[in-house]
């Protein structure tokens, strides 16, 4: 029982993700940023895909991010630090303007914390 609620679970969000991918291009100029959330970590990369290259990533398993850490740490305020960490690597490559992909997930909780993050770290959606 439980198998088939988890695999359809991920058709419905390989169907959001397909109807929001139609309608967003990653450029080199307004990068798409795009986010995938595990059970345990989130991960999200500035992609141009005019030309397939990731420009920028952050995810909770970097080094950038465990220094920044603090121990007890909620999973959205996880998200929102990795947004600020992506938003500041976005910053130095010249990066302002971005269209940000939710891969598919809703966008509320972990991954709503982490868009806030990059807006606050001065990104503009």
């Amino acid at each position: 029982m439980a198998k088939k609620n988890i695999a359809k679970n991920k058709l419905l969000r390989f169907r959001r993700k397909k109807s929001i991918r139609k309608k967003l291009f990653g450029t080199p100029d307004v990068p798409r940023i795009s986010i995938y959330r595990s059970l345990k970590h989130i991960y999200a990369q500035a992609i141009d895909d005019t030309k397939g290259y990731t420009l920028v990533s952050a995810s909770t398993l970097q080094p950038e991010f465990i220094a920044q850490k603090k121990e007890g740490i909620k999973p959205t305020d996880e998200a929102f630090l990795v947004g600020k960490i992506i938003a500041k690597a976005c910053l130095e490559k010249n990066i302002k303007n971005v269209c940000f992909d939710r891969n598919g997930f809703y966008f509320h909780g972990r991954v709503k914390a982490l868009a806030d993050g990059a807006r606050k770290g001065g990104l503009i959606f």
